[in-house]
Parts: structure tokens; sequence; C-alpha cells
């Protein structure tokens, strides 16, 4: 691209709101922690006045494309994803994404998921030399021993770090996976926090009713465990650490909200175990809220979106040091860590959580206090720094870490 072409670039994405292209293969109303943060910052960017394309997949026969002011949906085809009916994965399509960008060009184009449609987007915008940015957002590499296939753990890791590093930067959620990934052959990777809505998700919505539906009384231990219900999240630890709780206190109950592969047996190994399924809008506030205390044994996680949400929530949260249970729990003040990987760990602090519930409450407060800190205007804020950044040619793309208050929450 000639010089004046590209201060031509620069004087336009200075002045004026970016034309940003959003490239994804998995959007709600699908449930997981990519589809909604995604969302979060479409509409964090709409919110800014920018710009707004959003490719996405078609997720059912009737879905139709949404279109506003300074805001459209491009559907694409997609295939079921293999274990996940409800879950589409993308199709390579270069050639329509080239076209696309060719009629309207993007000032960016941003790469959530790293499927055929992310790989196709990338290869479309670099034909076009058009400024691609990505999130790592899913350790699909460490799924892969949870699945029978570890030996394309090297394979999945080769090729992300391929695509990664055809992005002028990549965004991860946690300092420490930053770190690893860098340890990896990684390289510009930005730590860019997520956040949590504190107003959705709160105390206040606790309800007598729905405890009453699980069959527990206002004295009883509810322990939650949100998220899908599949091998990688590793639940055995779940299952052994709700067994030692009842030990210690026989009422304590279990209730799973989600969904998957592994639901059923769950049920046989937890007879006693309440299985909510999914739940989704204004419904799943309220079932954190219901909740006495959060126990997350996943190992798996680039962040971890439950986490700040039972934060919210008022639940004192045990988990694993690692992702966003690492960066934002301080042990015995907010909440609980387990050393990374040692189970029996794990299942002496949930015998804990439930021995002290006067303790357990004031870990409740104080992790709501901190989450207080977690505002998404902040977040978005950072990543629309970073965009405009990637707009102007890739360089000076800021190195962006926590904001100061949520280091110290």
């Amino acid at each position: 691209m000639s010089s004046t072409a590209t201060n031509t670039r620069e004087s336009r994405v200075n002045d004026q709101p970016l034309r940003i292209a959003f490239v994804t293969e998995t959007y709600p109303p699908e449930v997981n922690g990519v589809s909604m943060t995604v969302a979060r910052v479409v509409e964090g960017m709409r919110s800014r006045q920018h710009q707004v394309q959003l490719v996405r997949l078609r997720q059912h026969v009737g879905d139709t494309a949404v279109r506003a002011t300074a805001y459209e949906e491009v559907l694409m085809r997609g295939l079921p994803v293999p274990r996940y009916p409800d879950l589409k994965m993308g199709w390579p399509q270069t050639a329509e994404l080239f076209d696309l960008w060719s009629a309207n060009r993007p000032d960016l184009v941003h790469i959530a998921t790293e499927g055929p449609l992310g790989w196709s987007a990338l290869r479309a915008a670099r034909r076009l030399g058009v400024p691609v940015s990505s999130d790592f957002r899913t350790n699909f590499h460490a799924y892969a021993q949870h699945y029978g296939i570890s030996l394309l753990k090297r394979p999945v890791l080769a090729y992300l770090r391929y695509f990664h590093s055809r992005t002028a930067c990549t965004m991860v959620p946690t300092e420490s996976l930053r770190r690893e990934l860098a340890e990896q052959g990684f390289r510009d990777l930005s730590v860019v926090a997520r956040g949590v809505d504190t107003v959705r998700f709160h105390p206040a919505k606790r309800s007598t009713e729905l405890r009453r539906q699980w069959g527990v009384g206002d004295d009883d231990t509810v322990v939650m465990c949100v998220g899908r219900l599949a091998p990688e999240k590793n639940l055995t630890d779940l299952v052994s650490a709700y067994q030692a709780m009842r030990r210690i206190q026989p009422r304590t109950r279990l209730v799973l909200v989600g969904d998957g592969p592994a639901r059923q047996a769950l049920q046989s190994a937890c007879p006693g175990a309440v299985l909510v399924g999914s739940r989704t809008g204004d419904d799943l506030p309220v079932h954190y809220a219901s909740a006495d205390a959060f126990v997350f044994p996943s190992l798996t996680e680039t962040f971890g979106n439950v986490t700040p949400e039972a934060m919210a929530s008022g639940l004192p949260v045990l988990a694993y040091d690692y992702a966003a249970a690492a960066q934002l729990i301080k042990p015995g003040d907010n909440g609980l860590l387990a050393t990374f990987g040692v189970a029996q760990d794990f299942i002496t602090l949930a015998e804990r959580l439930v021995a002290d519930p006067q303790h357990a409450r004031r870990m409740g407060t104080a992790a709501r206090q901190t989450a207080e800190c977690l505002g998404w205007d902040t977040v978005i804020g950072q990543v629309e720094a970073l965009f405009n950044a990637v707009a102007r040619g890739g360089e000076g793309v800021p190195a962006m870490t926590l904001s100061p208050a949520v280091v110290e929450a």
C-alpha cells in the first residue's frame, strides 16, 4: 500500500468511527463464555458509534440477519459440532468473504474464533490488506486429551500459533495465559480483562421460591456449578468434592446449571443433585444468587466468565489457581484457591467451605465487592484502543494490562 493511501486511512481512522467486521462461529442465543463475551464487545463498539458488521453462522433454518443503523449481520453456512448438536462450526468461505469486503472494505477485521470460518476470514482480509486482530478464547489444544485425541494436541497448538501469528494482535484475558502462550511461541499478545454485568448479576436476586423447588431450606447449603457438562470441565473433582461436603453437612445440595454429554453420568454419580439444564436471560442471575457457594473444578479455561458472575452474585468461589480465579480471588478473603491440578487440595477446601458457613458468607460479601470493580465500560475502552491501533496499521499496538482497580480488588 502506498504511503498516501496509508496516510489517508490513518487520518480517517483517527477522525471517524471505525468500520469493524467481527467474525465468530458462536453467538447468542448460544450459551457459552465466548458467545456472551463477543456479544458484549460488539454492543460496546456499537455504543461508541463504530460501524459494525457481524459475520456469524446461521444457527437454524429460520435465523435471519439483523440490520440497523451502522450495524449489519451476515449469516454464513455451518455444520453441527460433534457431541454438541446445538452448536455449529464454520465452513470454509474465503471467496464469499473476499467479495463481501471488496465491495465494502472494513478498517479492521476482528476474528473471535479460529475455526474454518475464522481461517477463511484471515485469508480474505490478508489478501485485501485489511488489518486483522484476534482473540484467544478457548483451549482447544487442552481439550484434546478429554476426547481421546491427545495425539492431536501438538498439531492443534501449532495451528493456533500459526493462525495468531498472522494477526497484528491477539487478545488474551489473563496475564498467566499471556505468559503460557508466549512460552509456546505466540507473539503480539495483549491482556484485556473481561467484565461482568454487576446489575444483572446481583445478590438481591436471591429467590426463596426457587430454593424450595430445589428442595432446600433457608439454612441448607446450596453448592452451584455453572457450565457445560462435559469431560473437559473436570467434573470428577466436582463429584468428589460434593461427596466430601455432604459428609460434613449432609443437607448440602449440588445444583448444576448447564447441559452436555456428561449429564447422565453426573446424574448417576450424584443422584441427589439438581440438574436444571441451561439457563439464560433473567433466569440465570436468579439461579446464581439463590445458591450459597460456587464450586468450579475446570482446568481448561482461558478465563471462565462464570467466576466473576458468581462473585457478582455474592457467592464465595472455590476454584483451581488458574484463569479468572487466579486473577480475582484472594484466598480466604473472597474465595478459595486449590493448587492447580491437585484434586485432594480441591476436596479439602470444599470441606472447609461448608464447615464454616459464616466465613463463607463473609467471603461472598467480599466477592461482590471485587466484582464491582469489573465493569464492562473499562474493558470496552481497552478493546477500542487496540482496535484503533491495529486499524492504523498495527504499529504502536499498546500492551494492555488489567486496570489498577481490577488488580487491587
